[in-house]
């Protein structure tokens, strides 16, 4: 790497040259130093932040789907509409229902008459049998008469039992077509936001059918990322040094999220769940975060960029990003010392910071790079130096940065 970065110096250096001789075969006059503004290398400690892809999803997404077959006779909501537990939200005909019910309850009525008329039979047999039982001891009868109404008091006791199992038959088909006509009447099970609806008024619904929409909390709403198992073993180990448990440890982060279109959503987010296993076909693990969203503005299916600080990175030294120039896959800065000529310096960058970038090697604290005018200059140029001029220097100086 020293060496790379030697030969770019050293082809700086020669297209330095050759510029100046051509300018002298050109007999231009020679210029005064360049202006350059340039801004010492500040060191601090700074926040490492790390960021992921999210999806948002609701809390709870309900789908609402027709528990028995019929034909949808009306919708109940307005589409995107915000609907409380319990709300109806599709009516399907309710007629064929209540005549199978109405038809239940009539052969419980007759299953319960049969039952009368079996304990009524059974009656009788019982007091035959009382009868005939000291007779055929007194040979008064034969004993085959006592036999048939022995028989015959079994048969009713058998009747009764089986009536009586009739009606607990009948009664649970009544509880069933009860249940059926409850079911043509199609509720919210959730506070949240309904779809569009996927059925139509005339359309013949069912519970094989696809659901007719669904039901999103979206005060909290989730969002999901995805941590690969490297990233979530590093987490674990620092969680480990702690002195508190995994779970607590978690929730004390702080979670920003990016929406699509650049803004940082103003409420922190929270952690909420860590799922049990690591993915076989991704090898990453399921994170999800918690947001506020009172005002339902974030939506399940929308995008955005979790982030936040991982580790505290100490005195890191920061420069300007502008201040660095790439070549060849090497990074350089130019460095301005105490007699204001330039020296380009070979330099090894760590992560960014807004428009700061942390400076692993290469810089000490309190050194000058050009921040603007870097095209100006080059090995040895005599310069201009005035105080960089950024309106948001000092704020990126404060921030975090990004891994």
């Amino acid at each position: 790497m020293q060496n790379k970065q030697k030969k770019i110096v050293t082809f700086l250096l020669a297209i330095g040259t050759l510029h100046s001789t051509g300018c002298g075969k050109m007999g231009l006059p020679p210029a005064g130093p360049p202006d350059v503004e340039v801004v010492e290398v500040v060191q601090k400690d700074v926040p490492i932040t790390k960021d992921w892809v999210a999806t948002l999803d609701g809390l709870v997404n309900a789908q609402i789907r027709a528990q028995v077959t019929g034909l949808l006779l009306k919708q109940n909501y307005t589409n995107g509409a915000y609907v409380r537990t319990g709300a109806p939200m599709f009516q399907i005909d309710p007629r064929p229902f209540q005549a199978a019910l109405d038809g239940a309850k009539g052969d419980l009525e007759q299953a319960k008459a049969t039952l009368a008329a079996a304990k009524a039979r059974l009656g009788k047999t019982e007091i035959d049998v009382t009868r005939y039982t000291p007779l055929a001891k007194e040979s008064a009868i034969s004993q085959q008469e006592l036999d048939d109404a022995v028989q015959a008091d079994l048969a009713a006791k058998a009747q009764v039992q089986g009536a009586q199992a009739a009606i607990d038959a009948a009664q649970a088909a009544v509880e069933k077509a009860q249940l059926n006509l409850g079911f043509t009447s199609i509720i919210s099970p959730i506070d949240g936001v309904a779809a569009i609806s996927n059925a139509q008024v005339g359309d013949l619904v069912g519970p094989q059918g696809a659901p007719l929409t669904s039901v999103s909390t979206l005060n909290p709403i989730l969002a999901n990322l995805t941590i690969s198992e490297q990233e979530y073993l590093n987490a674990m180990k620092l969680i480990g040094k702690a002195d508190i448990s995994e779970d607590a440890q978690l929730r004390r982060l702080e979670w920003q999220l990016r929406l699509t279109d650049g803004s940082i959503y103003p409420l922190k987010g929270e952690f909420h769940a860590l799922d049990r296993q690591i993915d076989v076909r991704t090898g990453a693990i399921l994170v999800q975060i918690q947001f506020s969203n009172p005002n339902r503005v974030l939506r399940p299916g929308g995008f955005g960029r979790i982030s936040t600080v991982v580790r505290i990175q100490k005195n890191a030294l920061l420069v300007p990003q502008r201040s660095v120039s790439e070549l060849q896959g090497g990074y350089l800065v130019a460095v301005v010392g105490s007699d204001n000529k330039v020296r380009i310096q070979p330099v090894k960058m760590g992560q960014k910071s807004g428009e700061m970038w942390i400076v692993d090697e290469g810089l000490k604290q309190g050194e000058r790079v050009v921040a603007e005018g870097v095209q100006k200059v080059q090995e040895g140029t005599e310069v201009k130096p005035k105080p960089y001029q950024s309106s948001s220097l000092s704020q990126e100086q404060s921030g975090s940065a990004k891994l």
